[in-house]
């Protein structure tokens, strides 16, 4: 059947291979919506455009996860929780070919707290693609931010990851974006690259347990906001502060 199915879409430069397996995340849990076997679909041919280049770069940046579906081949798994569904449909909607199923409301148990944390979550369909940006974003299984990030990141990836990961403090009419566990090295490099790519200067505090953060000073936050809020979505413009 999914021989059939592969040459049926041949002719329109599309092949995709179902197989049938257990996908499992790196941090343990089962990826799939339950806890048995879930269809993996491949999508063999595949060039992403400029924008969707943009918007996965600033979400693999920022909350989703490249998950490792085989040796060359990953999935991208996106969560939010429960009051930015819509964030997550937009997201998903950016690639229509790489995401066929609807969200779904789940749930996760803290191992400590034991409180019970509801969220949404969609997975795409797996291709060699998102295999490439894997390797790129990824080492030795860890998401990393790489040497090169200022080829990549502008203004739209700059927005998604400010949606993602960003935080405005009213009272001072600032901004940070957190970069969580990375190292300091990497989180010099992304000030680099917002003072290359936007004459943005920032000031990297270290968060010891919680990770790295960048400080962006009253004048070098209303130019990141001015960067940004062209792609801003509405559930997220209280991030751009009183420009």
């Amino acid at each position: 059947m999914a021989r059939r199915f592969c040459e049926f879409l041949r002719p329109v430069g599309v092949c995709q291979r179902i197989a049938t397996s257990v996908a499992r995340s790196d941090d343990g849990f089962e990826s799939g919506e339950s806890r048995g076997k879930s269809e993996i679909v491949i999508i063999e041919e595949m060039n992403l455009s400029k924008r969707q280049k943009s918007i996965l770069v600033g979400t693999v940046l920022g909350d989703a996860y490249l998950q490792k579906t085989g040796k060359s081949n990953a999935r991208l798994r996106l969560e939010h929780g429960v009051k930015q569904k819509d964030y997550l449909v937009w997201k998903a909607n950016a690639f229509p070919r790489l995401f066929q199923g609807k969200p779904k409301e789940v749930s996760r148990k803290h191992p400590k707290s034991k409180k019970i944390y509801y969220y949404w979550r969609v997975q795409s369909d797996s291709s060699p693609e998102l295999g490439r940006w894997r390797k790129y974003f990824y080492k030795n299984g860890k998401k990393k931010i790489p040497q090169d990030l200022k080829k990549y990141l502008d203004g739209l990836a700059l927005a998604v990851w400010y949606m993602d990961d960003g935080y405005y403090y009213e009272r001072d009419n600032v901004s940070y974006l957190y970069l969580g566990r990375v190292s300091e090295e990497e989180a010099k490099i992304t000030s680099e690259a917002l003072r290359e790519n936007f004459v943005i200067n920032s000031t990297i505090y270290d968060k010891k347990k919680k990770g790295f953060a960048l400080y962006f000073p009253r004048g070098e936050s209303e130019k990141l906001w001015k960067i940004v809020e062209p792609y801003m979505l509405d559930l997220f413009r209280y991030k751009l502060g009183k420009l």
